[in-house]
């Protein structure tokens, strides 16, 4: 009997000892946490806090080390948006003081009186393009706003893709040629049913023929339109200088300019339109090219089902 007592008087420090040191150890770990936590709340997303699996408090200290990490990345992407907000601000800036600046110098110098004449007609028409080139650059940024706002949004609808492309194609064939520029178009006669929203398309392929004309320094651009497995396949290429492999990196990216061998007119939001266009649609948008030897851009979109 009194060897029976010892054993359970031992056990009992045992489970005592034990609990203690459990419970010093669960202290330890939510006092880590607490100034884990501290850290976090004063800009240190990078803490963690470490825990055994085998601890009790382990699932807990994972969960606020997912939320930590949660959190990290949110901070991270609302640093980089309110970088790229203060770029589109300068950007907007520049792009639109310049040739506003530019206008109203012509129009000051008519309205003086101080060129005449066959002069005063041609500072007239180069105000007439400046304008033009002042609403279709304010065009391009009511489009990307539009985009990105939470109104945005597709009329979906199903539709013949190679009628519609030979349409927008139609209004670009006397402004390449007004350009002097050669170009070849095929699209084929057979029907390409589309679920897309033909406002949308219009402007992917607007977009790529701008960019065409404003960027490559080419003088063809060919538009190949074709069916392939369960898709439909749009390409605008050009003959022109081409983009850099670093470069063709960002190319959709928002705001980004190629290098000096390309020129630097536009908004660089034109290709970033594109690009959102084409996923919201469903599709894709790709680059292909290499310096010296032009460029295409490849547009694919599911055929309906």
């Amino acid at each position: 009997m009194e060897v029976l007592i010892i054993l359970l008087l031992g056990v009992s420090t045992i489970v005592t000892v034990s609990a203690a040191l459990i419970l010093h150890r669960e202290r330890r770990q939510i006092k880590e946490l607490s100034e884990a936590l501290s850290d976090v709340r004063s800009g240190n997303g990078n803490r963690r806090v470490l825990a055994d699996p085998s601890q009790l408090l382990a699932p807990l200290f994972y969960e606020i080390n997912d939320i930590i990490r949660s959190y990290e990345d949110r901070i991270s992407a609302f640093q980089q948006a309110e970088e790229a907000n203060k770029q589109l601000m300068t950007s907007l800036s520049h792009d639109l003081r310049t040739p506003l600046t530019t206008l109203i110098g012509y129009l000051d110098a008519v309205h003086k009186g101080i060129v005449s004449g066959a002069e005063r007609e041609e500072y007239i028409e180069t105000s007439r393009r400046k304008a033009y080139e002042l609403k279709d650059y304010i065009d391009v940024l009511f489009d990307w706003f539009k985009l990105n706002s939470d109104e945005f949004a597709m009329a979906i609808q199903r539709t013949e893709a190679a009628e519609l492309t030979r349409n927008i194609m139609i209004d670009w064939i006397p402004l390449l040629e007004d350009r002097g520029m050669k170009y070849s178009i095929e699209i084929p006669e057979q029907e390409l049913i589309v679920d897309l929203d033909p406002e949308s398309y219009m402007r992917i392929i607007n977009n790529l023929l701008q960019n065409v004309i404003t960027h490559s320094q080419a003088d063809t651009v060919t538009v190949l339109l074709e069916k392939q497995e369960g898709s439909m396949r749009l390409s605008v290429a050009d003959n022109g200088v081409g983009i850099g492999k670093e470069d063709l990196k960002q190319v959709f990216s928002r705001l980004y300019k190629c290098d000096k061998s390309r020129s630097e007119k536009g908004s660089g939001l034109g290709l970033s339109i594109a690009y959102q266009l084409a996923e919201k649609m469903g599709g894709k948008l790709a680059a292909k090219s290499s310096l010296g030897k032009g460029a295409a851009f490849l547009l694919t979109l599911p055929l309906a089902e």
